[in-house]
């Protein structure tokens, strides 16, 4: 399949002046939240849906805190065939209702992404749908590698590091995916998340992965409980390195970044900005894991659909008590 049949867009990579000046190097952002389901989801899951949900299909569900969802219906909607989006509670009510203009049925089911998850598997069962995992397949992460492809169209040389938000870890295997396709191997990754959806650290930090107890970031979009395990292997390599915030440095990374750029994320990007807006990016120069030097830095700016004014206000009132 060439990039033209696919049903994401080429987003543009955009030199940032403000994030440059903040971080001592050069910040390109590809601008994923460009993308026709608002986040970067549509690259893995627009790839897999067209490869496993044909036409004989009778549908597709998905669980998904939002955004794959958006991209899971998106998709549905481009191959004309139904789409069952299974989202937790801590869905915003503007998310579900984003479902709903896409012609998607929507369940609520559970607190968490992993409850929707296994009432997502029972509905695959019980009603022959094809089942779309939000993060958790090869065929999205080669889909997500495609983001790669076109930085390096772009780029005139080789990144410093490219920054990525960690959810389940989906991004995380199509950026190293992509990066050893165009053989940037060596390139550091900087996984991002934040204190209460740290599954990634927290594997890390244990060896192996492990579940955590709850999701208690409001970083929703961040909220898997436990990392996929591609995404644990490959920080056996050596070259990613986890970071994590808290809600409040992904909250105020959203407000600059909207200030900067003129453009609003969720939470869930606001902890990847955060490796800037936070000085994570020196913290690691001081500590030798970064270069002095450093080539250009790239921030994937990951979007996602569940932000508007009043849900920025929401979160502000919540975490400014």
């Amino acid at each position: 399949m060439s990039d033209s049949d696919t049903f994401h867009i080429n987003t543009p990579l955009l030199e940032s002046l403000e994030l440059s000046k903040r971080a001592g190097t050069t910040v390109f952002l590809k601008m994923d939240n460009g993308q026709p389901s608002g986040s970067f989801k549509i690259r893995g899951i627009g790839h897999l849906c067209q490869k496993i949900a044909g036409p004989g299909s009778k549908g597709v569900v998905c669980s998904s805190c939002g955004n794959a969802g958006m991209a899971t219906a998106y998709a549905a909607k481009k191959l004309h065939i139904p789409a069952t989006i299974i989202v937790p509670a801590s869905t915003p009510e503007l998310m579900i209702q984003k479902l709903k203009d896409l012609g998607a049925t929507v369940k609520v089911m559970g607190k968490v992404w992993d409850e929707a998850n296994t009432e997502a598997l029972q509905v695959a069962r019980t009603e022959g749908l094809t089942f779309v995992p939000p993060f958790d397949h090869p065929l999205l992460w080669e889909g997500h590698a495609s983001m790669i492809r076109e930085i390096k169209a772009s780029l005139p040389c080789k990144p410093g590091a490219v920054v990525v938000a960690v959810g389940g870890g989906g991004l995380l295997c199509g950026v190293v995916e992509g990066l050893k396709e165009v053989g940037w191997n060596d390139v550091p990754i900087i996984a991002m998340e934040t204190q209460g959806a740290n599954c990634l650290n927290a594997a890390i930090n244990a060896g192996k992965p492990v579940t955590l107890a709850d999701i208690t970031s409001e970083a929703k979009c961040l909220g898997a409980k436990t990392v996929c395990m591609q995404a644990f292997e490959y920080t056996k390599e050596g070259n990613i390195i986890s970071e994590v915030v808290t809600d409040l440095e992904a909250l105020q990374s959203v407000e600059l970044f909207l200030d900067d750029e003129r453009v609003l994320v969720e939470m869930a990007c606001g902890a990847a900005l955060a490796a800037v807006y936070s000085g994570v990016i020196q913290r690691l120069q001081d500590q030798g894991r970064l270069p002095r030097q450093l080539g250009p830095l790239v921030v994937v700016v990951c979007g996602g659909s569940g932000i508007n004014l009043s849900q920025l206000e929401h979160l502000q009132n919540k975490l400014r008590i």
